[in-house]
C-alpha cells in the first residue's frame, strides 16, 4: 500500500504568489494552483478549503511575518508610538527590488479579490492610529511620518512614481529626522 504524500501549504502559498504574481489575479484558481504543484484540485481544497481561504492564508503569512518584525523591533512593547515607530522603520526598509515590488503586486492583488482581507486589511492599518491623541502634536506629527512613508512606498512600489538613489535616501533621511526629533521631544 502506498503512502498519501504530505501537502506542504507554504509550498503551495509560495505557488499561489507566483501565480498571483506571473499571470495576475485572475488565474489564481484552484485547478491553477493544483496543476502549479502536481497534485489534484481535491489536495489544494484539503488544505484551503476555498479559494477564500487559500487568499486568507496568503493574507495571514504575510501579516504574521509583518508582525513578527514590528515584536522584534519593539521588544514587544505595547506602547502605541513605539509600535508605530518601528511599522515605520519596517516600511523604510523594505527593499526596493523586483521580489518587494512582486510581494506588493500580490498582496494588492489577494485583497482586490477578496473584500473581507480589504477589510481586514482596512481595520489593521486603522488600528495603527490607537492610542494615538491628535491633540498631541509628536503623535500628530508621528501620523505624518506614518503617511509619508506608506504613500512613498506605495508610489515607489507599484511604479507610479520613480525615484533616484539620492532622492529616496533623502527622503528616508527626512523622515528618520523627525522619528529622532519627536524621541527627543516625548
Amino acid at each position: 500500500m502506498s503512502r498519501r504524500k504530505k501537502i506542504d501549504r507554504d509550498r503551495l502559498l509560495d505557488l499561489a504568489e507566483a501565480i498571483v504574481r506571473e499571470r495576475g489575479a485572475a488565474a489564481l484558481t484552484v485547478a491553477a494552483l493544483a496543476r502549479a504543484a502536481g497534485i489534484t484540485n481535491g489536495g489544494v481544497q484539503y488544505s484551503f478549503a476555498t479559494k477564500e481561504h487559500l487568499l486568507a492564508a496568503m493574507y495571514d503569512r504575510w501579516s504574521e511575518d509583518y508582525d513578527a518584525q514590528v515584536a522584534a523591533m519593539t521588544g514587544g512593547s505595547t506602547d502605541h508610538a513605539t509600535i508605530l515607530r518601528a511599522q515605520i522603520k519596517i516600511i523604510q526598509q523594505e527593499e526596493y527590488d523586483q521580489a518587494s515590488l512582486d510581494r506588493s503586486a500580490v498582496m494588492m492583488a489577494v485583497l482586490m479579490q477578496s473584500p473581507e482581507q480589504m477589510e481586514r486589511y482596512r481595520r489593521e492599518c486603522t488600528a495603527r492610529l490607537d492610542g494615538l491623541d491628535f491633540a498631541r502634536e509628536d503623535h500628530r506629527r508621528l501620523l505624518m511620518a506614518l503617511m509619508a512613508v506608506e504613500g512613498a512606498f506605495m508610489m515607489r512600489g507599484f511604479g507610479f512614481m520613480t525615484f533616484t538613489d539620492a532622492a529616496w535616501k533623502g527622503l528616508e533621511n527626512e523622515i528618520d529626522s523627525m522619528l529622532t526629533n519627536l524621541q527627543k521631544d516625548a
